[in-house]
């Protein structure tokens, strides 16, 4: 009998796979019906930032940053996240988020955006970043843990559904999926997408990753191409991954003001991908059944806290408690009333 198996091999599944064996555990078993990555992961849009809303979120991002800094390039740049306020109240909003950023330890400073070559700022009132956070690529990522964790004895079946595997314990990290698995978790899938556009010349190799507040557009570098997403006008609760061409334009013609030597760069491909949203944003992380462990409900944000979550979890398991505070992630809280609304959900 498998002692431990992880049903999911997307970023949070394959984190927790690997930190499982870090800490000597035996008899793991990572599964996914699909690949490694085949998800949400190999959607993604592949940032990582420390500049949340929340203390709770903050801490996340702060210890997987330890591990996005061990990966390096290729795998992560730290090329950083600038974000740009071109209203009043935005500008204000971004120095609140920022002051309580600061407090918690996280590197972020008030900059000129007109230091990015090429951005548009002559409407930008103010602009924050952290110069740690970078890109990175989600799959690759996901695969080099998914390598390191079977160097190190997990065993790693594809096309294999979890509950087909004798077990103790079931982990269930497999994003929108995971209610099929455990019917009480309050998660619902968001179509979102993300379009690819180049080639654009002179892209600057430390482009950070730009996000506008206010409209919440943001787009980084890949390669000789600019990647675009935003976060959509009428929320789509669906399954469905359509990719909404009215959209694609909108983020096009976006570009061109925020970036203009982008202005009519050819779409290279547009893709649509699921979030799986929890009534706040936050994810669920601990037991919620007999035998039975989340990790899911990452509202977008899994991939970049993955390496804290896959640490934690797997020092939940093997040695009954974590040093990273998860009481603010647990099921319970939604049947209390409690919630933890993070504001900054791209």
């Amino acid at each position: 009998m498998a002692r431990i198996v992880v049903a999911g091999a997307g970023s949070v599944g394959a984190s927790i796979a690997y930190h499982l064996a870090l800490l000597g555990g035996r008899d793991v078993v990572l599964t996914d019906r699909s690949q490694v990555a085949a998800g949400a992961t190999g959607k993604a849009m592949g940032g990582f930032r420390q500049q949340f809303s929340t203390q709770a979120e903050v801490r996340l991002a702060q210890e997987s940053a330890k591990l996005f800094e061990e990966l390096g390039p290729p795998l992560f740049e730290a090329v950083g996240y600038l974000f740009l306020a071109t209203t009043g109240p935005g500008w204000e909003r971004l120095r609140e988020r920022a002051a309580l950023q600061q407090t918690l330890g996280v590197p972020v400073e008030e900059v000129d955006a007109a230091r990015v070559a090429g951005l548009e700022s002559g409407d930008v009132v103010g602009a924050v970043a952290c110069w740690e956070d970078g890109v990175a690529e989600p799959a690759e990522v996901t695969r080099e843990l998914v390598r390191r964790a079977a160097a190190l004895g997990v065993e790693v079946r594809e096309g294999t559904d979890a509950r087909e595997v004798a077990h103790d314990t079931l982990v269930i990290a497999c994003g929108t999926a995971s209610p099929e698995l455990c019917s009480e978790l309050p998660i619902r899938p968001l179509c979102r997408q993300l379009v690819d556009v180049g080639p654009v010349a002179g892209l600057p190799a430390d482009l950070p990753m730009v996000v506008e507040d206010e409209t919440t557009f943001h787009f980084r570098r890949r390669a000789g191409t600019l990647r675009l997403a935003m976060t959509e006008p009428a929320p789509r609760w669906t399954s469905e991954e359509v990719v909404d061409d009215d959209l694609v334009g909108d983020v096009r013609a976006r570009l061109a003001h925020r970036y203009p030597s982008a202005a009519g760069a050819p779409i290279v491909r547009s893709w649509a991908g699921l979030y799986d949203m929890t009534p706040d944003a936050h994810p669920i992380i601990g037991w919620v059944g007999d035998g039975v462990y989340a990790a899911c409900g990452f509202s977008g944000h899994g991939f970049m806290q993955s390496p804290a979550v896959g640490r934690a979890v797997a020092e939940e398991l093997l040695l009954g408690a974590s040093g990273l505070d998860l009481s603010p992630y647990r099921l319970e809280r939604f049947a209390a009333g409690a919630v933890f609304p993070e504001t900054v959900v791209l």
